[in-house]
């Protein structure tokens, strides 16, 4: 479970303000107008920033002030943040250790990760030398092998093409669901969040919503996220 309790954020001027809980294994999309405070409210989760005030939980463990690699947490950041000069089997390696001296058990962590993403044939290749759609499932597999409970994801696909985008969220569904994590994801398409998420979190002008499950806030959207979706 993921608990934020009176977290806030100050950048200058702009503040965000949080208090939601998220059950173990939940799918989350985070959705809200550019600016809104989304992707701040993930950073500051995965500890990539400070905050000014809150308590930040991860499966009953408090992480408010453990650096990132010690909160439980992954994050698949928007440009998958793959190395050009590494293979892909080294980029996923890093996810189990940044110096790549993996042992022969780590070898085969790796190796089953590329495969389930169905990177297996690709292993030696550099990102360079593959698609974008292969390279974001690199930089999934990576995060898969780190075995987090909470995965963050700030847009990771949002510059492939649509079906592949879907192809990539299914994906990042079933692998979240093997792994009994629990996902927050940011998106700007009302329909990845419908494909992909169980509940639905809205960001406006720093302010957060407590999740709610997708279907009923789209049947019935509060004014800010109707006005958001062009109802």
């Amino acid at each position: 479970m993921l608990t934020v309790e009176g977290l806030r954020i100050e950048q200058g001027a702009f503040a965000l303000t949080a208090d939601f809980e998220v059950p173990k294994g939940r799918r989350v999309a985070v959705i809200g107008p550019s600016g809104a405070g989304k992707s701040t409210l993930l950073n500051a989760l995965g500890g990539y920033i400070e905050i000014a005030g809150g308590r930040v939980e991860v499966d009953g463990q408090d992480v408010t002030d453990a650096a990132p690699d010690q909160r439980g947490i992954a994050m698949l950041f928007q440009d998958g943040n793959l190395f050009p000069h590494l293979t892909l089997a080294q980029n996923v390696g890093l996810g189990i250790r940044p110096a790549l001296r993996l042992t022969e058990a780590e070898m085969a962590q790796m190796r089953d990760a590329l495969n389930r993403v169905g990177l297996a044939e690709f292993a030696d290749r550099k990102p360079g030398d593959v698609s974008g759609g292969q390279q974001s499932r690199a930089a999934l597999a990576r995060v898969l092998v780190q075995a987090k409970p909470l995965l963050l994801l700030d847009e990771p696909f949002a510059a492939l093409g649509p079906a592949l985008r879907a192809e990539m969220l299914d994906l990042t569904s079933q692998v979240a669901r093997d792994a009994g994590a629990t996902v927050l994801m940011i998106t700007h398409a009302p329909k990845d969040a419908e494909r992909a998420a169980d509940d639905l979190i809205f960001v406006e002008a720093g302010r957060v919503d407590p999740p709610r499950a997708v279907a009923e806030v789209m049947a019935d959207p509060p004014e800010a996220l109707r006005a958001y979706l062009g109802r």
